[in-house]
């Protein structure tokens, strides 16, 4: 019995494994992405292919499906085996999840080089991670957390219920924008970087890196005095660097 155990875990492990290790690919190195999922991770790397796998396995099989195809409202099936479906229109690759309520975990491995838009408009949205991405990314979502790790922009980020992370290196690309209605937005800059800034919450608060030493922004020989808007230069000015919250606070700490 014990034998038979230890050799049901070993099958389950390869099975797990297969699925996980599952790939799609779509060979293109420039353009654009457009993301519809609830919750991704997508990672740039030096190759010349879209590369999309699993990060939770295999999803559930429907025994009386078998012989059968899954589509949705829109017409769209799964063409991948991954539980999405990703269509090559040319100069922009389309991925679009299936069922509206659940997203599956993917990964996505990107060329550097090519634009990513990821837009999520559902109540059932998870968390999306962009990391070593050196071309421009768009978000636009509801109840996504955003996390951003070493991209250069440029960006324009916007989620509603979500927060926003990023952590910038010293090769950014502006303009960069940040938006969370009433999440927060966290952002993380190497000391010596140049910026005209603006920071803006309207009911939280504004937190920043001592080592930050603002230039404020005067009007007609005038300092405003606000606690919700911070207008001003760092190192001089240079990059146009916006973040925002409604509800949420602002973080800006150096690196």
């Amino acid at each position: 019995m014990k034998n038979r155990n230890i050799l049901l875990v070993i099958v389950a492990m390869l099975v797990t494994g297969w699925a996980s290790g599952q790939e799609y690919k779509v060979a293109k190195n420039s353009g654009r992405l457009e993301i519809n999922l609830g919750k991704v991770r997508v990672e740039g790397h030096n190759g010349n292919e879209i590369i999309f796998t699993s990060e939770s396995g295999k999803h559930d099989r429907d025994e009386r499906a078998q012989g059968l195809r899954s589509v949705n409202s829109m017409g769209l099936e799964d063409n991948t085996g991954l539980g999405i479906n990703v269509t090559d229109k040319g100069n922009v690759v389309e991925v679009n999840q299936l069922k509206k309520t659940s997203s599956p975990d993917i990964k996505i491995l990107v060329p550097k080089g090519m634009i990513v838009s990821f837009t999520h408009q559902s109540q059932y949205g998870g968390k999306a991670t962009f990391k070593d991405l050196t071309n421009e990314i768009e978000v636009s979502a509801q109840y996504n957390s955003i996390e951003l790790d070493n991209v250069t922009g440029p960006l324009t980020v916007k989620t509603i219920y979500g927060h926003v992370e990023a952590v910038f290196d010293t090769n950014i690309k502006d303009p960069i924008s940040i938006v969370s209605i009433y999440g927060f937005v966290d952002v993380t800059l190497p000391q010596a970087t140049k910026a005209n800034l603006r920071l803006e919450t309207n009911y939280g608060e504004i937190f920043v890196a001592p080592e930050f030493k603002i230039d404020v922004e005067t009007k007609n020989g005038m300092r405003p005095i606000s606690s919700d808007e911070v207008v001003g230069k760092i190192n001089g000015g240079g990059l146009n660097i916006d973040l925002t919250c409604n509800y949420g606070k602002v973080y800006l700490r150096k690196k």
